[in-house]
């Protein structure tokens, strides 16, 4: 089964409430896509659980959330190259202790090393890329389906990627797992088609000017791309009711082409 590919609604406002009592865990929420969603959550109610490798950067979004007036997020460090079954459960159980819901999940976190040859790939960089790009986000969500089905409305939107879906040279250790999760999200919103209050979907924002572009295309002009902050429209309708009726889509911001 190939996703449905859906473009996103043209000028989606949000309204400054949309996410008001919500709790919605962002990963990679210390840098890039996962700050701005994590920032845009918060900014429109919902409380946001900060997970990311980084300590010191999760606090600093944790300070810009507080310092703007954003109900106050949870931090849990984790870094999802080495994470265990057990992590994931920890993290699920004081996701519960803490907020007693879950009606989102942002699957911002990913792994770019470098472009190279499949020949010239270890066993170690599969691991790595796969482990943060495809499997531990998976279970990620397993861990956290309980309390998703508890919400009246979940979202869980997982990053895609523009050369998962037009593979090209050099690419494979990032765009093989990425390409994985479309019959992740295929898969799973068949098994989910009696829970109709989860919803999974792929979104493919295009090149944008994030850390991760900055290291693939080091050459490229940043200011001519669409910045992080441009994101936030489509984060939002992503994770909010708006998109209640979207599911097993795949949502593309742009052209599949960088």
């Amino acid at each position: 089964m190939i996703l449905k590919t859906t473009n996103l609604p043209n000028r989606f406002e949000p309204v400054p409430d949309s996410l008001s009592g919500r709790a919605i865990l962002v990963t990679g929420a210390g840098q890039g896509l996962g700050r701005i969603a994590a920032m845009a959550c918060a900014r429109h109610g919902a409380g946001v659980i900060l997970l990311g490798r980084s300590q010191q950067k999760l606090e600093a979004v944790y300070d810009e959330i507080t310092t703007a007036g954003g109900p106050e997020p949870a931090i849990l460090p984790l870094d999802l190259a080495s994470a265990t079954q057990k992590d994931l459960e920890a993290m699920a159980g004081a996701i519960h202790t803490t907020f007693g819901r879950l009606d989102g999940i942002f699957h911002g976190a990913s792994h770019f090393q470098t472009t190279s040859p499949l020949e010239s790939i270890d066993l170690e960089s599969w691991r790595k890329h796969a482990n943060v790009n495809l499997l531990v986000p998976a279970a990620i969500t397993k861990s956290c389906l309980p309390l998703l089905r508890r919400s009246p409305s979940a979202s869980v939107v997982f990053l895609g990627e523009t050369h998962a879906r037009a593979p090209a040279a050099f690419w494979g250790a990032f765009a093989v797992p990425k390409a994985a999760l479309e019959s992740l999200v295929a898969v799973w919103s068949e098994e989910l088609s009696l829970t109709p209050s989860v919803r999974i979907n792929l979104w493919i924002p295009g090149p944008i000017a994030s850390p991760m572009r900055a290291r693939s295309h080091p050459a490229e002009a940043a200011s001519r791309l669409p910045q992080l902050e441009d994101q936030t429209g489509a984060i939002l309708y992503l994770l909010g009711d708006a998109s209640s009726d979207l599911r097993g889509a795949c949502v593309a911001s742009a052209p599949n082409s960088g």
